[in-house]
C-alpha cells in the first residue's frame, strides 16, 4: 500500500511539473508546494533534473521544425554569407547570448539562491511579483519579428531567464512578459522564450548526469522517477500546446488572475 501511495506520489509531482513548466506560474515553486503537501523531501537533483529532461524533450520535439531551421541556415550563412539566412542567424546567435546570463549567475549563484529562496512564502510572493507583471503587459502588442531583434534584446530577456532561478518566479513568465515588453510580437517572443530554455536545460542536464549517478536512491526510487518523467514528458506537451493557443489569442491576463490568487492563498495558508 506504501509504494502504491508512493507512485500515485510521483505521479502527481510529474503532472504538476508538466502542467507548470510552459506556462508562467513557476514550476519550481509548484513543486515546492506540492512536495510539502505530499510530504515527500528530494535529498538530491535526480528528480529535478529528470523532470526538467522530460519537459525539455516535449518542447523540443514541438519546436523541432524551428530548431533544425535555425541550425541549417546558421551553418548556411556562416558558409555562403547569404544574407537570404542572416535572420535565422542573428536569431540563434540572440539565442546564444541570451542563454549567458542564466549560465553564469546558475552556475555561480543556484545553490545560494535555492538556499535562501527555496520557502513556500517566497513562492508566494513570487507569484505575486509574477501577477503583476503579467497585468502590466496585458494590453502590450509588439511589432518585432524574429528578423527584428537586437543584442540589447537578447541580453535583456536573457537576465530575466536569470531572475527566474529564484523559486516562484516563472522561468516562461520573466521571458515572455520580458519579450512582449522589448517590443517582440506575441508568437516571437514565446519561439524566443523557448528557445532560450533548450540550451539552459541542456547545460543542466549534462552537469546533472554526475548527481544522478551517485544518487544513493537511485535504485529504490528507479520506479516512482520513471512515472514522474513519464507523466511531466506528457503532460508538457499538452500544457504547451495549450499555452501556445492562448499565446496567439493574447490571453495572458488568466494567468495573472491565477498569480494573484495562488499567492495570496499561500500567504494565508502556508
Amino acid at each position: 500500500m506504501e509504494d502504491l501511495l508512493l507512485l500515485l506520489k510521483y505521479l502527481v509531482l510529474g503532472i504538476v511539473q508538466g502542467a507548470t513548466e510552459p506556462i508562467p506560474v513557476s514550476s519550481s515553486g509548484h513543486l515546492i508546494i506540492a512536495q510539502r503537501l505530499l510530504g515527500i523531501e528530494q535529498k538530491g537533483l535526480t528528480f529535478e533534473i529528470l523532470t526538467n529532461t522530460a519537459s525539455l524533450i516535449a518542447i523540443g520535439y514541438i519546436f523541432r521544425k524551428d530548431i533544425v531551421r535555425l541550425i541549417v541556415n546558421t551553418i548556411r550563412f556562416i558558409q555562403t554569407r547569404n544574407h537570404t539566412y542572416k535572420s535565422d542567424f542573428n536569431f540563434a546567435l540572440y539565442v546564444v547570448v541570451g542563454t549567458i546570463p542564466a549560465v553564469i549567475i546558475g552556475l555561480l549563484f543556484k545553490d545560494q539562491i535555492e538556499s535562501y529562496f527555496s520557502s513556500v512564502r517566497t513562492v508566494a510572493v513570487s507569484l505575486l511579483i509574477t501577477g503583476v507583471a503579467l497585468w502590466l503587459i496585458r494590453n502590450l502588442r509588439g511589432r518585432k519579428r524574429d528578423g527584428d531583434l537586437t543584442l540589447k534584446d537578447a541580453l535583456i530577456v536573457g537576465l530575466a531567464q536569470a531572475v527566474a532561478l529564484i523559486p516562484g518566479i516563472s522561468r516562461s513568465g520573466s521571458t515572455v512578459i520580458t519579450s512582449i515588453a522589448v517590443g517582440m510580437k506575441q508568437e516571437t517572443a514565446l519561439r524566443f522564450s523557448f528557445m532560450l530554455y533548450i540550451p539552459v536545460s541542456l547545460g543542466g542536464l549534462v552537469l546533472g548526469i554526475s548527481d544522478i549517478a551517485s544518487d544513493p536512491d537511485r535504485s529504490t526510487l528507479a520506479i516512482p522517477y520513471i512515472i514522474a518523467f513519464l507523466a511531466t514528458l506528457i503532460v508538457t506537451y499538452f500544457a504547451m500546446k495549450w499555452f501556445m493557443n492562448i499565446m496567439a489569442k493574447g490571453n495572458l491576463i488568466y494567468f495573472a488572475y491565477y498569480c494573484f490568487a495562488a499567492g495570496t492563498l499561500l500567504l494565508i495558508f502556508l
